[in-house]
């Protein structure tokens, strides 16, 4: 069976039968009839998928990982903040009539630094270290800059990676400040899980741990009954997963170069409301 599932189903367990509870506090986020989302809540989630053992998509149901990957690639490729640069429509309602969303996401990690080796942006600066001082204790990107906050379309959710090499794998920690745990979680993992595996194919690394941080994770009254008939579903074994072998260059990586095979699932759910 998935190790995934097996993360996902404890997660949720542990979050609908230990954690808080946030009806009748203040709340800033809300359902679409402007009535306040609340949720239930654990602080301080910390899940450990090893990229080596399987690829971490759920079989609870469908991730449409080529479409999550068009989102990381968007961000971490692109390094774009507009909408019109993504093949979906899942930033839509943060986006101005332009179509952008500020100053927020691909935009922080396109800014150029002055770093020791010369100037360049965050994702050219992890991707110089790794292959330069695989060793480093610095090689991080953090796109939660205090000065732009009020320039952004939203604040970042997933807002820290952390690279660390360990003999010859590539591991990282991705902070992430706040999570719906159903319309988002798995969304996530696999984007950076593929940001992983990707890093290390053009740095000359194996993929090795990714260990997920999230300070708030919480699950929306209204996807409480979607979450407990969810945990539920039978679980199958986790759906196997290549890259194109032949990319060299972070840069030249496109969707088409990911291929899942096998991806037994459940059917999906259709119609998850969701709180702004």
């Amino acid at each position: 069976m998935s190790k995934a599932d097996v993360l996902f189903v404890n997660m949720c367990r542990e979050i609908l039968d230990n954690g808080y509870s946030t009806e009748g506090q203040k709340v800033r986020a809300r359902w679409e009839d402007g009535t306040p989302a609340h949720t239930i809540k654990t602080f301080g989630v910390v899940n450990r998928y090893n990229l080596w053992e399987e690829f971490p998509a759920l079989t609870l149901r469908p991730t449409a990982i080529k479409s999550a990957v068009d989102e990381m690639l968007w961000i971490w490729q692109k390094k774009s903040n507009n909408i019109k640069d993504l093949n979906s429509h899942i930033w839509d309602e943060w986006a101005d009539e332009n179509g952008s969303i500020g100053k927020a996401y691909g935009y922080q990690l396109g800014v150029k630094y002055r770093f020791a080796q010369g100037e360049m942006d965050q994702v050219d600066n992890v991707i110089w270290q790794l292959k330069n001082q695989p060793y480093s204790r610095r090689i991080m990107t953090n796109i939660y800059n205090f000065a732009d906050l009020m320039e952004m379309g939203l604040e970042p959710c997933a807002y820290s990676m952390t690279f660390n090499v360990t003999g010859n794998r590539l591991n990282a920690i991705l902070n992430q400040r706040s999570q719906d745990i159903l319309a988002a979680n798995n969304w996530n993992v696999v984007q950076y899980s593929v940001l992983v595996h990707m890093l290390a194919q053009v740095c000359g690394f194996e993929p090795g741990t990714l260990v997920h941080v999230i300070s708030d994770a919480h699950i929306y009254d209204r996807h409480v009954d979607i979450i407990r008939e969810l945990i539920e579903r039978p679980q199958f074994p986790a759906p196997k997963f290549r890259l194109n072998p032949e990319i060299k260059d972070f840069y030249d990586f496109t969707v088409d170069d990911i291929t899942v095979e096998d991806y037994r699932k459940n059917p999906q759910i259709k119609n998850i409301p969701i709180a702004v």
